[in-house]
This record gives C-alpha cells, structure tokens and sequence, in this order.
C-alpha cells in the first residue's frame, strides 16, 4: 500500500467558528501542519474581569515539532491579536503581507518577541513550502489592504481557505481582487474550501468602500461644527476616505485613541495611507482652530467603555470635548454584544447636543461592510467549484445559512460540514468524514495571566458579584479547642454592618455553637471544621435573606 493512501488531510477551527473572533484554522497533512490566522476576540459579558479571549492551543504544542508556519491572512485583531500570546510557546515563522506584517510587528514590540519570531513577507505571488505541502495566495478585497486568501496544496489535492473577503469593483486603493486566479484554481479542482460567513445571512451584493467617500464628504461639508469619526483602527480604508474628506473640506485632522494612532503611524510609515502634508494636528490644537476646520479621527465605533469616543461622550478626555452643534459619525456596525454599549455612547452624544450619524437605521451611508453579502458568497462557491465545503468564521446561524447558499448553487448537502471548534474534517482518498475531535476551547487573558484564570475562578468572582462575601475569623486554643477570640465576621457586598447588627450577632452565635459542637464531638481537623461552618451559615444567612454570599472561614491556633 503505498504512503499516500494511508496518509490524510485533516481540517479544523480552534477558533472562529460559532463565534465571531479568535479565527484559528489548522490543516494537517501526515506530519506537517499549517496553521491560518491566530486572532482574539473580546469576552462575554459573564467572563467578568477579562481583557480577551485566545484559543486554545494545546493540540499545537504538543505537536509543536509538526508545526511548519502561521500564515496570516490580513491585519485585523480577530485574526492578528492571538499571535503575542501564541509566539511565547509555540515560536514558529510568521507569513504575512506587508501591512500585516507591519501591524503584527507593532505587537511583537510591545510583547517583546520581535527579535525572536521569525517573520517572513509574502504577496499575492509568493510559493512557500511547508513540509508536504504548498501555499500560494491571491488578493481579496476587504477593509484593510494587503488580505490574501490561501491555497494550500496537499498531496490530497487543493484546500483553499478564502480569508475574510467581499467582492469591490471600485476599490479605494485599486487593489483589486484576483478574479482570473480564483478561478483558476477553481478550474484545478479544489477539494476543500472554507470561506467567510460573516455576511452570509445579508441578502443581496455589499456596497464598495468607495460610496462611502461620498457620503463622509457630504457630511463633512454640511456640517457647522467639528466633525468627529469613529471606526475600527484597523480599517485603513475608511481611514484613507476621511482623510480624502477632510483634504476635499479644507479641514485638519487629529487621531486620538492609542490603537488609531498606532494603525496611522504604521500604514502611513509603509504608504498604504496618504496624507496631506500639514493636514495632521495635535489634539492639543483642535481647540485653537475654528470649529469647522477641524476632524477628529477616534476609536471607540464599539462604544467600548474606556475608549476615545466613551470617554469624550461623558466630558472624561484629558485633551478634547464634544460640544453642542459637533457632528459625530459611528462608521461601523456593532460587533454581536456590542449593540447595548454602543446604544448608551450614542445616547450620551445625543444628550451632549451633538448631531449623531449611526447604524443601519440612519439614512446615512456612512458605513459598509467589508464582508461580501449572499451573491458574493455564492460567486466565490461558483468559482472555486469544491468538492466538499466547511464555512467558517461565523456563529452558527450564519454558518447554517452558508451551508443552505452552498447548497443553492449545487454543493450536495452531504459534501458540506458545519463544524464546532475542535471538530475535524479527514479526507483520504478524496473521500471526506468526520474525525475524532482535537483538544480546544477558550484561553482567558487578565491582565498580564495567561490561562490562570478559569471555569471556577470565573464562578467565584459571579458567586461575589451577586451575593458579595463573608469572612469568620476566629482563634482556638492549642490545649483544649477553646475559642479564645472570634468569630469575627467581616462582610463584603452582603449586607451593610449598621442596619444588620441582629443577624450578624446570630451568625456569630452559630458559627460558636457549631464550633463548641464540633469540640464536645473531638473533630478537630481544620477542613472538617470549615465545612461544618461553612454548612451551617449559610444554610442560616440563606433562610434569612434568601442569599448565598461566599463564606471564608479562617482558624487559627495559638
């Protein structure tokens, strides 16, 4: 039997599927993997304390000597963010375009792998061999410049991964999408293919980033007072039609919100952003210029609550105010979860007096998609022709919906694979089934802990959240098991002391009863003592208050 019929490709998501964020894809081919993107995503809301959210890498390090390479597919946080993380243990090369590579470098620095991770620039016309198998790219249109998809070439035939993309026929930068290559390989035959479904529930085509030029100057024109955009840092070209916008309206511009600065610093430095000589103003300056003169350029499109925009909204921002009469643009739509943070931003900017352009249901086209809509996705499936098709980067509804779009142009229903994070897709023999599932799930980062904090850590700080805690101090005697000083008891986010004296002096009664119990019976091994304590409270402070505060009993012996 020879090598190739019993080696196999096998498929699959360590993030970005049922979910949006922490895109991580895998494929292996024997003893070779190749890993597409290593990006973050934010936490829910019931992760309470997290910064961001990783995949779990664990099937990686353990097979770290199999590892041939990441490659990235462009520079947003949900396919970059994971990487300074990821590169601390599992240090493989980096391949990527020049702005993503430019971006990717900017978080190296910061995390202070630059000197170590060794990074390597391609382009839509780069071969790179990796192991068993090759990987060729080509050029899609999406928000940030430089995003390619791959073309992975497996002794088993052609896996194709699109990246996030859509369909612009008028690009902002004329870099436009490599239609001739796309469907060349598709003429190759593709075996597998993953593609976008961020989109794949939106009828219809996605509007070009160019429409949006238009509308901003329209708006910019109109406008009496300051004009302040807020959008993802990340999307360089949006950035580059306010900055077009502003040339066309005579105004200066300022960047406030780190991120912003960092992304206009890096694409300006690599010249995917042109900027006019002098438009470019401290923050400091804005106030000194007439109101209709001025741009501000912010982050915050998330109603995050630390960032630029928030914090102006609430007169917080060390260096910029928004005033009655100040025309502010929210050019993005909210990631899922955000549509409450972002409705109380838009609320207090409203209650400032600023005139507010947001939101779909605005009439304002001051914001399209970078993800192509139903016809895209269907013309990227016609092209491309697969053999079997797994839609990725999306929460499950809208892989569902890419699955019903595959089936509408001809893919049979069992060809295509809606898979969860860990679930592995193994063709061999050009024949596709289900595999064994791949260790994965969610990397918490707080602070500057990685993975420290997990399930139970999360489920104590809920328990404190919603009911606070209890401390029992108490001393006992080394010779006979007496009390010698206690119960204190100490109270967090429970009930406040003053006006609860009663059931504090009746918890302290059972915490004595209990323990003088427990002595007359001779049980005196700490933990025992504990849980009895513990028992007992609680079960009296629930009766009372139908609450459940985390009880701390400390012992001492002296």
């Amino acid at each position: 039997m020879s090598k190739k019929n019993i080696e196999k490709v096998s498929i699959f998501a360590l993030g970005g599927v049922g979910e949006i964020g922490k895109n991580m894809y895998v494929v292996q081919y024997a003893n070779d993997i190749v890993v597409i993107d290593s990006g973050l995503k934010f936490p829910e809301e019931d992760m309470l304390g997290i910064d961001i959210v990783i995949p779990d890498i664990t099937y990686l390090t353990e097979n770290r000597d199999k590892v041939r390479g990441i490659l990235i597919t462009h520079g947003h946080e949900d396919h970059i963010g994971g990487l300074p993380y990821i590169l601390k243990t599992l240090n493989v090369p980096v391949y990527g375009t020049k702005l993503t590579l430019g971006l990717i470098e900017g978080k190296l620095k910061e995390a202070n792998l630059l000197g170590e991770t060794k990074r390597i620039l391609i382009n839509s016309d780069s071969e790179v061999q990796l192991g068993s198998m090759k990987a060729t790219f080509f050029k899609t249109n999406h928000s940030i410049p430089d995003s390619v998809g791959v073309c992975l070439d497996t002794p088993e035939g052609l896996v194709v991964h699109t990246g996030d993309f859509k369909f612009d026929q008028t690009p902002v930068n004329d870099q436009y999408a490599d239609l001739h290559k796309m469907a060349n390989i598709g003429s190759r035959g593709v075996l597998a293919l993953m593609s976008d479904s961020t989109n794949a529930e939106r009828p219809g085509y996605t509007g070009s980033e160019r429409t949006v030029g238009v509308e901003l100057e329209e708006v910019f024109r109109k406008a009496k007072q300051r004009v302040v955009v807020a959008t993802f840092a990340s999307n360089v070209h949006r950035i580059q039609q306010v900055i077009n916008a502003a040339e066309a309206t005579r105004r200066k511009m300022t960047v406030i919100g780190r991120s912003m600065v960092n992304v206009v610093n890096i694409a300006s430095e690599l010249g995917y952003l042109h900027i006019p000589d002098g438009m470019l103003i401290e923050p400091e300056e804005v106030n000194k210029l007439a109101a209709d003169r001025v741009v501000i350029l912010s982050t915050g499109s998330q109603g995050e609550p630390m960032s630029a925009l928030t914090r102006m909204a609430r007169a917080n921002h060390r260096k910029v105010d928004i005033l009655p009469g100040d025309t502010v643009v929210i050019a993005a739509t909210p990631i899922p979860g955000n549509e409450r943070y972002v409705g109380r931003t838009v609320d207090e900017l409203f209650r400032i007096g600023a005139n507010v352009i947001y939101g779909p249901g605005s009439v304002s086209g001051v914001h399209v998609s970078g993800h192509g809509s139903q016809e895209e996705l269907k013309l990227m499936l016609n092209m491309m022709k697969p053999k079997y098709f797994i839609p990725i980067h999306g929460e499950y509804r809208m892989l569902r919906q890419h699955a019903l779009l595959a089936e509408s142009v001809g893919i049979d229903r069992e060809d295509i694979f809606i898979v969860d994070i860990g679930d592995t897709v193994e063709i061999q023999g050009g024949v596709a089934r289900r595999g064994p599932r791949v260790p994965c799930g969610n990397v918490l980062i707080d602070g500057l802990g990685v993975g420290d904090v997990g399930n139970i850590v999360l489920r104590d700080r809920k328990l404190l959240s919603q009911d606070g805690i209890l401390v029992v101090v108490v001393t006992l005697s080394k010779q006979d098991g007496t009390i010698m000083s206690g119960p204190d008891i100490i109270s967090r986010g429970f009930v406040y002391v003053r006006e609860s004296e009663g059931l504090l002096e009746e918890a302290n009664r059972i915490v004595s009863s209990t323990l003088n119990r427990l002595m007359v019976e001779n049980v005196n091994e700490w933990a025992s003592l504990k849980t009895q304590v513990k028992d007992a409270l609680g079960r009296f402070l629930y009766e009372q208050t139908r609450r459940r505060p985390m009880i701390l009993p400390i012992i001492m012996e002296v």
